[in-house]
């Protein structure tokens, strides 16, 4: 009975001792694959931390160009309204200038009419030089080839002396705000 007691007991430690072996092989894989899913799980993470970094990153460059493109139409806008400040005014005042020029055609013989013609040249050389330092140009009109964008043709003449498409006369002055035309200068062009 001893042997089979023996027997029995060793039997009995022989599958303990396997049972532990085995067990402890699944404990080893299972700490591997739960370290390999850890593992894995981190890099998910890392790649979806460095997707929505590079979103963000591109969100911040779209909004920065849209600062800048922003920046940059507002100077062009304060630009324009600076140099073009005067536009209202001076357009106001082409009827009072063309006016001044009537008054200045009209020929005079008495002593009294000379003495108000020369007050009222005065007063319109100082509007002209006024109007001139806010940049009002005469726009050129006789003798030049003409030109629709700064000149309104309302009558054709026959002129043989002179070229075609030329402007023979001009009827009313034409005045521009430094590159913007606030009249175009009404003009008769040769045929």
């Amino acid at each position: 009975m001893s042997e089979t007691t023996e027997n029995k007991q060793q039997e009995e430690v022989t599958e303990q001792t396997t049972e532990e072996v085995t067990n402890n092989t699944e404990n080893e894989q299972n700490v591997e694959q739960t370290e390999l899913s850890v593992e894995e799980q981190l890099n998910l993470k890392i790649a979806d931390l460095e997707t929505k970094l590079q979103e963000e990153e591109n969100r911040f460059l779209r909004l920065r160009a849209d600062f800048d493109n922003m920046r940059r139409r507002n100077q062009l806008d304060r630009e324009a309204s600076e140099k073009y400040r005067a536009q209202k005014l001076l357009t106001d005042l082409l009827p009072v200038i063309d006016n001044f020029e009537r008054a200045l055609q009209v020929e005079v013989s008495s002593e009294d009419a000379v003495s108000l013609y020369k007050g009222i040249e005065m007063v319109y050389k100082t509007l002209i030089e006024a109007a001139k330092q806010e940049g009002l140009e005469v726009i050129p009109a006789e003798g030049e080839v003409f030109d629709p964008t700064v000149h309104q043709a309302v009558m054709q003449e026959n002129d043989s002396e002179k070229e075609s498409g030329i402007v023979i006369r001009e009827l009313q002055k034409g005045y521009k705000l430094k590159d913007r035309v606030l009249r175009p200068s009404m003009v008769s062009v040769n045929e």
